[in-house]
């Protein structure tokens, strides 16, 4: 996905007239923030030569068989070098990161984590028979397509002149990023895993009541992230 800051959509933008970066920075919820911090961390150490996207990329044999475990996250925080291509990839990261962040996961930080965790599972499942190397994309695309499907009502534009509801959106992008000649498997498989989550996380659980399954929640978060969240006294007692 390129160009991803063409799509403009509901809900807060990035910074505030007359907010510094500072505290711009310091506002975005916990989560959103250290994965930003996370990708621009990993992005400079390699414009730097600190390190280099040869050493982070996702290989199966590297990381089970040479134990380079690192790699399971590193390909998740790498979209790239300083390019307006990199901006507009932390643009849509902070942005539908930080939108699920404060809306429907508001106060409930595990289950954010979780859904992340959730994705980087299944994404790195499917990274080990697609060949794809790197999966920041694929994590951004799920959160945009989770975060579309919760926002069904939300007009959005692109470049001005599409307007479409907030479902459509990956959609959007993908056929941008085709017309483009980019490649999309990436941003495939992110959109996919996000069905996948939003299934598990709101149609099963309606699908479960109504038929008397006995378990409703597939999704909810392990007592330990809870924990983990500081959320756990507020679960405990609830």
């Amino acid at each position: 996905m390129d160009f991803g800051g063409a799509a403009v959509g509901g809900g807060q933008g990035a910074a505030g007239g007359g907010v510094d970066l500072m505290s711009w920075y310091l506002e975005i919820p916990v989560v959103s923030r250290l994965y930003l911090t996370g990708a621009f961390l990993t992005t400079t150490a390699c414009a730097v030569d600190l390190i280099t996207p040869f050493s982070l990329y996702f290989n199966w044999d590297l990381i089970f068989v040479k134990g380079q475990v690192w790699r399971l996250i590193t390909n998740y925080l790498f979209f790239g070098a300083f390019s307006m291509d990199f901006l507009f990839h932390m643009y849509f990261l902070v942005r539908y990161s930080r939108l699920l962040e404060e809306g429907d996961f508001r106060g409930r930080t595990a289950n954010f984590v979780w859904m992340l965790l959730f994705g980087v599972t299944m994404m790195t499942l499917v990274a080990a028979y697609t060949g794809v190397q790197f999966m920041g994309n694929a994590l951004t695309f799920m959160m945009l397509y989770v975060w579309g499907r919760r926002n069904e009502d939300v007009k959005m534009s692109f470049l001005g002149f599409l307007t479409f509801h907030a479902p459509y959106l990956p959609y959007v992008m993908l056929g941008f990023s085709l017309l483009l000649g980019n490649p999309v498997k990436v941003d495939l498989i992110g959109i996919v895993v996000g069905h996948v989550y939003y299934f598990l996380e709101y149609v099963y659980p309606i699908l479960a009541e109504v038929r008397g399954w006995p378990m409703t929640r597939l999704m909810e978060p392990p007592m330990w992230m809870h924990w983990v969240c500081g959320s756990y006294d507020h679960f405990h007692h609830d």
